[in-house]
């Protein structure tokens, strides 16, 4: 066994199931449009992996920066802040800043407060548009 009582197929089988993890959560992010958003909770369960906000943190933490050819738009990952309302979630301040910058460039508001009306901006794959 190794170090940490895993032996090395867990961790192989670890490393199997993050990874395909992962790649659901890019291709949820790879087709925001631009101009909107989603939060990690939405991306999360967009990509069928339930109420697991946080693994999409840490996938976009590890982020190639591309995804099958196409940049990943971390930008348009946030926080949810109340129902309808999302925010920054980001706590460095640079990149915090860098985030709102960019979503601010594809025309994405932010009210007073710091909020995205998501009603407005929020991408929404589940939903299917009426005819």
């Amino acid at each position: 066994m190794k170090r940490g009582g895993r032996a090395p197929k867990a961790d192989a089988t670890v490393a199997r199931v993050l990874s395909e993890s992962y790649r659901k959560i890019y291709t949820v992010i790879v087709a925001i449009p631009r101009g909107k958003v989603m939060t990690y909770g939405q991306v999360a369960e967009a990509a069928g992996l339930g109420r697991s906000a946080r693994l999409v943190g840490y996938a976009l933490r590890a982020s190639p920066g591309t995804f099958r050819g196409k940049p990943v738009p971390w930008q348009r990952v946030l926080g949810a802040k109340r129902r309808g309302v999302a925010q920054v979630a980001i706590k460095d301040p640079l990149f915090g800043t860098e985030q709102r910058i960019r979503l601010e460039a594809e025309r994405v508001t932010f009210s007073p407060s710091g909020g995205v009306d998501l009603t407005r901006f929020g991408h929404r794959p589940w939903q299917r548009k009426a005819r």
